[in-house]
């Protein structure tokens, strides 16, 4: 039986889809998660996911009672295709094509389609995602004409009314953590700092006022970037 109030969140146990998760926490009845091993060589975020989940749940009770099942699925594929930064060892930079290394080609097309696919099969048809055109990569994947494409393609292949919701497609890094904010406060900024993994190289060894990271991957500019636009905006 097909469900709208239930939402499947792509969660990956970075900062913007655990921002995306309480997003819709705050909103539907019942949340359930996906996440995608797919090779990546900063695996540390599949680590982190249940850790996040637990801390969530343990310090925002009215969530923990919304939240269902995670779900972990392989997608490998995109290892061995590979060529790109995050699942080969090469230097993260910009290609001659145009676009950074780190850029993985069909990755959000695909993790959209499986993720209606899942939903599919559990009667889920609204999908949450923290794909932004507004501060990011670069990645055409994350641009909003492409993710409404998707929505029309996964709703007319599988004769269902999709909805793919994106929090933050039009927002920056620094709204991203005020968002997270006005969903729970200083407690979920902590969770954020403490526990997401957005640094391309995995790295959670060196502590930074935005969180853990090494510093100099362009995941972790946007992230430090943002949050100093955040703390700048809290202290004006």
């Amino acid at each position: 039986m097909e469900s709208t109030d239930t939402a499947l969140v792509l969660f990956s146990g970075g900062q913007d889809s655990t921002t995306c998760l309480a997003w819709a926490l705050q909103r539907f009845a019942q949340v359930e998660t996906l996440g995608f091993d797919y090779g990546q060589r900063h695996e540390v975020e599949l680590h982190q996911r249940p850790v996040i989940l637990k801390r969530m749940a343990d310090a925002f009770p009215a969530w923990a009672a919304k939240m269902g099942a995670d779900h972990l699925l392989p997608l490998d594929v995109l290892k061995t295709i590979g060529g790109t930064a995050l699942t080969d060892v090469m230097k993260i930079e910009m290609g001659a094509n145009g676009l950074p290394t780190t850029f993985v080609p069909g990755r959000n097309v695909l993790f959209l389609t499986v993720a209606a696919a899942l939903g599919y099969r559990r009667g889920i048809r609204d999908l949450v995602g923290g794909m932004c055109e507004t501060d990011f990569s670069g990645y055409p994947d994350c641009r909003n004409d492409t993710i409404r494409a998707v929505e029309g393609a996964i709703s007319l292949g599988m004769d269902a009314h999709y909805r793919i919701h994106t929090p933050l497609m039009f927002i920056d890094k620094a709204a991203t953590w005020r968002m997270a904010e006005e969903l729970g406060g200083s407690k979920f900024i902590e969770i954020i700092l403490e526990d997401t993994v957005s640094c391309y190289e995995g790295d959670r060894s060196r502590w930074n006022e935005w969180g853990y990271g090494c510093g100099s991957c362009p995941a972790c500019d946007l992230r430090a970037n943002g949050y100093q636009g955040y703390r700048a905006g809290r202290d004006a």
